[in-house]
């Protein structure tokens, strides 16, 4: 511990940087968790209840259930609604930029993590070469001096140490917000097949009736 608080007092210029990486890695992971956590919305259960009101025609219902939804979830199916009243044929590529939109919302801050779990092992490593460095200074000065040697190396490992630490907890939650904003897109995608299903029962309709219209 005595070890820890001499390497912060004389390394501070680098551990400083470190310990600000370690601060905005604990301040996005709460943001993000928070964020998600609100946002987190049943599909399964949702999914059938707006197909009923889609199979009625029933795009005004099929809106209220969306608000009721609510979150980004909620948000993406209101859009959908009125992307299927307003354009059918331009459904999916209109559909595919909300759907783009939201996502930038979902990903938003994971860049940071992203950044900290790269550099922070590089700021950890710089520290540690520049402080051996020093310690080889003193010992060319003062002699040969094992005790004060060890004392330098083992000082200037914090520095590393301190790094690889915070990187690999950013990396870890990177990671794992990663994989929830693959989540979130799973249910954009599943609601995009719900709707186009309506959009391809409509033109199959659509085009029975031209044929039956040919044909008589």
């Amino acid at each position: 511990m005595e070890l820890l608080l001499n390497a912060m007092i004389e390394d501070i210029w680098i551990i400083a940087p470190i310990l600000i990486c370690s601060f905005l890695t604990i301040g996005v992971a709460i943001n993000r968790f928070n964020y998600y956590s609100r946002n987190k919305r049943d599909v399964v259960l949702f999914i059938p209840k707006i197909q009923k009101e889609l199979a009625r025609n029933n795009l005004e219902g099929a809106q209220n259930l969306s608000v009721q939804l609510g979150g980004i979830i909620g948000e993406v199916t209101e859009e959908a609604v009125r992307i299927f009243s307003e354009q059918k044929n331009g459904f999916s590529r209109s559909f595919d930029i909300a759907a783009s939109l939201a996502t930038r919302k979902l990903e938003s801050h994971l860049t940071i993590l992203g950044t900290i779990g790269g550099v922070c092992p590089f700021l950890g490593l710089f520290g540690t070469v520049v402080r051996i460095l020093y310690t080889f200074q003193d010992l060319a000065v003062q002699g040969n001096q094992s005790a004060a040697v060890a004392s330098g190396i083992a000082s200037a490992l914090i520095a590393t140490a301190l790094g690889l630490g915070v990187a690999i907890v950013a990396v870890i939650f990177y990671n794992y917000f990663q994989s929830t904003v693959k989540r979130f897109e799973d249910d954009f995608q599943l609601i995009k097949l719900l709707f186009l299903s309506f959009v391809d029962s409509e033109d199959d309709m659509t085009l029975q009736q031209q044929t039956n219209i040919a044909l008589g």
